[in-house]
């Protein structure tokens, strides 16, 4: 039987709480207010800084915006909550409980697989459960199963626990880690990893399919990421009542009760530095905004490519940037329904009747592809009020190559949502074409012109090996002095786990507002 070791949820950083910045605090800007954003200038605030937060659309998220129409509301990016204790620490920095704020309900099934010929399996946080739903699809392979998961608790522990906030700033900090890795396996890829404890090939795919979650071909990605399966066993997987905008509102509450502002439609042109150091942004306006340090949560890439000068930068050049490996790109359809589909769970996987070749479509060939696999989301299954009384609020996504296909979106798009809705008509939704009330679509090049993301890729550079960690663009900047960078296309990667906990790595990066202060006044 499979023993799991109860973790105590990490420490809060000692700062002090609940802080307005005193007068003549210095500055920090942060460029974005997806989640990395916004967690970073809640850190900042506590540590003594005056944040203003600079986001494109009319709204913050990001990607977590959130989309009102016809009575129903759509939640665009990040669904599925976990380790909600790296929420809860930003609540406590500002001296509140995140319970007084926000209500996550627990979700189970975790996700609900159904695989191309009707076959469904329950993927859930339950031990019990979950050992008989593998000896149900695949009973030779329950020792293997609980094998993968102790792998998966080993990789957590040195992966998340202990690395998981590690800037990763010199090769040295790559170095210490690498023996460990090598012992756990991490030059596998995860595909390689689960194939090594199981056999069933369904089995398999359940237990790599969440690869795909923070944009990696599990066949491609390290099996670093298979600590996503104890992860989710062990802080569980959660849905913000109200929708995950519900979140990003509270961050915004705590932003300004911190003295902070947030700033809508407001585009970063450029970010400015002298003398190797970054002095604040140029908005697509002309005005310029002087900051002491400067925090972007846009894309990565973008970040370098379009918002820093070429001549201040060694590391990321426009041509290394070119030459990186990008992760896919997602087809997202948000749609109302007038009737409700109680059977269907709150995630579902709905697979086609390919994986690894579909994958290769995507990620290798970047074709795309007559079938698909689909994550179709029906929030309204914990939380009826985010539709009309009657109806079921659903998106359902699409992985897709990123804009280097050279599709057509804008001409594909339509018959693309068609043959989506065709399939699900045959297998999870009866007559949905009759039923839908209320539609909108977000395809790879709203990614890019809409959200910043280069190439229209979802998740910023794919998460093998070779672009993770020490490889990956650094929080604290290789080449410009007080420039810092958080969220997906950074240490650690994507999802919400790792962009909050990029941001958590500013406590150790970002110098305390008080050393900056005095340094001003001397």
């Amino acid at each position: 039987m499979l023993t799991t070791t109860v973790f105590a949820a990490p420490p809060v950083p000692a700062v002090r709480t609940g802080v307005t910045p005193a007068k003549g605090a210095p500055e920090a800007i942060v460029i974005g207010s997806g989640f990395g954003g916004l967690a970073a200038a809640v850190r900042l605030g506590a540590r003594g800084y005056r944040v203003t937060v600079l986001e494109k659309l009319d709204a913050p998220g990001g990607r977590a915006y959130v989309y009102r129409q016809d009575g129903f509301t759509f939640d665009a990016g990040p669904t599925v909550i976990t380790a909600p204790f790296l929420f809860e620490e930003l609540w406590a920095l500002c001296g509140k409980r995140m319970a007084d704020h926000v209500e996550l309900r627990p979700v189970s099934p975790f996700y609900r697989i159904r695989f191309d010929d009707g076959t469904v399996f329950d993927y859930s946080g339950d031990a019990q459960a979950m050992r008989a739903e593998v000896a149900r699809l695949a009973p030779g392979d329950v020792g293997g199963y609980e094998n993968f998961l102790k792998a998966s608790e080993a990789i957590y522990k040195v992966g998340f626990e202990q690395l998981g906030d590690v800037p990763f700033d010199s090769w040295s900090d790559m170095a210490r880690a690498l023996p460990q890795l090598v012992k756990l396996e991490g030059y596998r890829t995860v595909y390689s990893l689960a194939s090594k404890h199981v056999r069933d090939e369904r089995l398999r795919v359940v237990l790599t399919f969440q690869s795909l979650l923070v944009g990696g071909n599990p066949f491609a990605t390290t099996s670093v990421y298979c600590l996503i399966a104890f992860l989710e066993r062990r802080w569980g997987v959660h849905f913000a009542m109200g929708g995950t905008g519900s979140l990003v509102k509270g961050l915004v509450s705590l932003i300004e009760g911190q003295g902070g502002s947030v700033r809508c439609n407001q585009s970063v042109a450029q970010i400015t530095v002298k003398h190797g150091t970054a002095t604040g942004v140029r908005l697509a306006d002309g005005q310029t905004l002087r900051a002491d340090v400067v925090v972007s949560n846009a894309d990565s890439a973008s970040t370098y490519r379009y918002l820093v000068a070429p001549e201040h930068r060694k590391r990321w050049t426009d041509r290394r940037i070119e030459k990186a490996r990008y992760s896919m790109s997602l087809f997202v359809w948000y749609f109302g329904t007038r009737r409700q589909y109680p059977d269907v769970a709150h995630h579902t996987i709905s697979l086609g009747p390919r994986y690894q070749g579909l994958l290769a479509d995507i990620f290798e060939r970047r074709h795309l592809a007559d079938d698909f696999s689909l994550y179709l989301h029906r929030p309204t299954a914990t939380d009826p009020s985010l539709a009309p009384a009657g109806c079921d609020a659903f998106y359902v996504l699409s992985p897709v190559p990123h804009l280097q296909s050279g599709t057509d979106w804008q001409r594909e798009a339509e018959p693309y949502r068609l043959a989506i809705q065709k399939k699900l008509e045959a297998t999870l939704l009866p007559d949905l074409g009759r039923q839908i009330v209320t539609s909108r679509l977000l395809t790879p090049q709203d990614f890019q012109d809409r959200l910043s993301s280069f190439r229209g890729a979802a998740f910023g550079l794919e998460p093998v090996l070779t672009q993770s960690a020490w490889f990956r663009p650094h929080n604290r900047s290789e080449d410009i002095d007080r420039l810092y960078l958080v969220g997906a296309g950074t240490h650690p990667g994507a999802g919400l786990p790792g962009v909050l906990s990029s941001a958590r790595i500013l406590d150790t990066v970002v110098p305390h507002a008080d050393s900056l202060a005095l340094r001003h006044a001397g």
